[in-house]
């Protein structure tokens, strides 16, 4: 059974229904929660703009800090949430220009051996364009991963 569960989260609306299962699911099996948040390379993906201009590198920095803060704020609550229930839970951000590797990279470095995350669900057109973070770390983790799609359960 699985002992050490990679939670990746993002701060959505799904994102936190998936904490909430992760959560009820690490409690049942006894396992602990490492949440994880992959921050997005401001810096190196903000400098040239769609357009070709380049983009002032404050802009890039006060992004980064900003989105460090959200990152830090998701991941505490998480780990509250964790700990209130009775699961042994830590935190880490990691930054990295291609967020499915820093999710499977973190898992590994972590030992674990589960990786649970959520699903939009997008099809078609819109998940050839949006892409899907959740995709990518299907095609290429050897450790399993657990899709989380849908709304909590009402399970205390």
């Amino acid at each position: 059974m699985y002992k050490h569960l990679l939670v990746a989260i993002d701060g959505s609306h799904l994102s936190a229904a998936a904490v909430q299962e992760a959560i009820q699911f690490a409690k049942a099996i006894g396992a602990r929660i490492t949440f994880f948040n992959a921050l997005e390379n401001f810096y190196a993906t903000t400098l040239v703009g769609a357009d070709g201009l380049t983009i002032d590198p404050t802009v890039a920095i006060s992004l980064a800090k900003a989105n460090k803060l959200f990152s830090t704020s998701i991941l505490e609550k998480a780990k509250d949430l964790a700990q209130q229930a009775g699961v042994v839970a830590e935190t880490e951000i990691s930054e990295n220009i291609l967020v499915y590797e820093g999710i499977i990279d973190a898992a590994q470095s972590h030992g674990c051996d589960l990786i649970f995350m959520a699903s939009h669900g997008r099809k078609g057109l819109s998940a050839l364009m949006i892409g899907s973070e959740t995709q990518r770390v299907l095609n290429h983790s050897t450790i399993p991963v657990l899709v989380f799609r849908g709304e909590p359960s009402n399970k205390a």
